[in-house]
């Protein structure tokens, strides 16, 4: 099994060595792809089994991260997005399925008239938060759990404005902060496709598998997802 990791590789980022050190442990192999190869139509996409867009923007190519969450997305391809892949997600369903062609990062274009993501309203880079499951989609069969303890390393998420009309247009959020600020989202009817704001890959206890990354590897290789007990933590 390859998963294709579409990222800008930085060996000084903790959250880019803890993904190559958890799909190695799952038994995957992990293949980074610079986002400026990324592009649309780009042959480096195709032939493996999932991709995931990777934590650590702002990136070298945005086009080419948004280019590669539409691929998989359109050829039902299981996608993982963290942290900044979970919030290029949201860009990307603004742009091409809501049709704001305009929709924007403030990472990137702080001053864009059409901000998808913005800043926190707290920042969580660095700390360990409380996320609340919710009942009823991909990520409560995940996890068999209410709620669990995630690690983050980020600094923006979704303008609420734009939460209503992201869902009605088949998005859903899934899992939430105690702000009530969302943490997970998934696209119902896909085979996998789903984001989270934390960084699952960097969970701190290392005698358990995380039940995001299982799952996404799971449908990468055609199988059902398993669920598991996230215990309440991941620490």
């Amino acid at each position: 099994m390859t998963i294709g990791i579409v990222g800008d590789y930085n060996p000084g980022n903790v959250t880019h060595t803890a993904t190559d050190v958890a799909f190695a442990g799952l038994g995957a192999e992990a293949r980074w792809i610079p986002t400026p190869s990324a592009g649309a139509g780009s042959s480096t996409l195709t032939g493996y089994d999932g991709l995931m867009i990777s934590p650590g923007g702002p990136y070298l190519s945005m086009d080419g991260a948004l280019a590669a969450i539409r691929y998989a997305r359109e050829n039902d391809v299981p996608l993982l997005g963290t942290c900044a892949g979970f919030q290029h997600i949201l860009v990307e369903y603004a742009r091409d399925v809501l049709g704001i062609a305009g929709a924007a990062h403030a990472e990137v274009d702080p001053e864009a008239a059409e901000l998808i993501c913005v800043p926190l309203t707290c920042s969580l880079a660095g700390q360990e938060n409380l996320v609340r499951i919710e009942p009823g989609t991909l990520a409560a069969d995940l996890y068999q759990a209410a709620e669990s303890v995630e690690s983050f390393y980020c600094n923006f998420g979704l303008n609420p404005a734009y939460r209503q009309p992201l869902e009605q247009s088949g998005l859903r959020f899934s899992g939430f902060g105690e702000d009530g600020e969302p943490r997970i989202l998934e696209l119902p009817g896909h085979r996998f496709f789903l984001g989270t704001l934390f960084v699952p890959q960097a969970a701190r206890n290392p005698m358990r598998s995380h039940p995001v990354l299982t799952a996404f590897l799971a449908a990468s290789t055609g199988e059902p997802a398993s669920p598991h007990n996230a215990q309440h933590s991941f620490r």
